[in-house]
Order: C-alpha cells, then structure tokens, then sequence
C-alpha cells in the first residue's frame, strides 16, 4: 500500500468509524451553542448575509469556537476549497461560499466536501508526490483536530443540559 492509500485509509477509518457516526442527530441548537461568552461562529450579519468569524492574525489566546464555526472551517474552509482549488474549477472560495445556516446544511456540506476531497485524492496524479503526501497528511490532522473537537462540544453540550443526578453529584 503506497503511502497516499494509508493516509486515504485513516482518514476513511476516522470517518466511517469516530467522526460522522456522532455527528448523527446534530441540532440547530447544538450547532450554534455558545458556551462562554465571545465565541466565534457563524452567524446572520445586519444585512442578511451569513458568514463565518475570524480575525488575521487570530487573537491570542484564540476564542473558544462553536460546532457551528468548526463544521465550516472542517468542511468548507479545509476540504471544501482545497478540493476546488486542486480538484475542481476553483469556483468555492471564501469569497464565493454560502455560510451553512443549519445543522443539516453543515452536515451536508461536510460530506459533500469531504467526498469531494476523497475522490479527488484517489484519482490526483501529481507532480510532486512528497509534497502532495505532505498536504494529504495536514488535511487528516485537521479532518481529525476539528472532528475531535465538534463531538467533544457535542458530549459537554448533552452534559450541561443533564440534570444532575445523585451518582454524579459530588459528595
């Protein structure tokens, strides 16, 4: 197995396995939840427009982000125009996005971006192989970075809505 097909295989794991299983069942509510005050997300502008926030250079310390904002970044910003620019026609840009508005819209865009990128990096014959090896394996850290974090977001927002129960208040 050539190096392309291990990385294409854990991120298909990850995928198949971590990451869309619990992603089932996501909310308009879940998917906008902001659990401190100040997070970045997307969100309906004064002119009714949709986009995302972000600053350059990104404040330090960085925001804490909603799933709503990770999805994006996740779906649109890292596979959806990655995969244009390399494997399409370019036309999906910052520029040109439609900000996924809902929960489903999101989820629909993830995985039309991500089978997108899927495809594309199957069929892809490269000039430089290394490098584009090298831009397979961030694409993974990041699929998996931001998964990681949306159902980690997901877990602690069930957790706050949990009443408290007697076994899992402290003594």
């Amino acid at each position: 197995m050539s190096d392309r097909e291990e990385l294409l295989a854990q991120l298909e794991f990850y995928w198949d396995h971590n990451l869309w299983p619990r992603l089932r069942g996501l909310t308009d509510e879940e998917y906008f939840w902001e659990p401190v005050p100040g997070c970045w997300s997307v969100r309906r502008r004064e002119d009714d427009t949709w986009s995302m926030d972000w600053e350059w250079p990104t404040p330090e310390p960085a925001p804490v982000t909603t799933i709503a904002w990770r999805l994006a970044h996740m779906g649109i910003q890292t596979l959806g125009i990655r995969a244009s620019a390399l494997f399409g026609d370019g036309s999906l840009t910052v520029e040109s996005v439609r900000w996924p508005r809902t929960a489903a819209e999101a989820l629909r865009a993830l995985a039309t971006h991500y089978e997108h990128w899927r495809r594309g990096v199957r069929a892809h014959q490269p000039a430089d192989e290394d490098a584009f090896t090298t831009l397979i394996l961030h694409m993974n850290r990041e699929v998996i970075h931001y998964g990681a974090e949306v159902v980690l977001m997901r877990d602690l927002y069930r957790a706050a809505r949990r009443p408290a129960t007697a076994a899992s208040s402290p003594a």
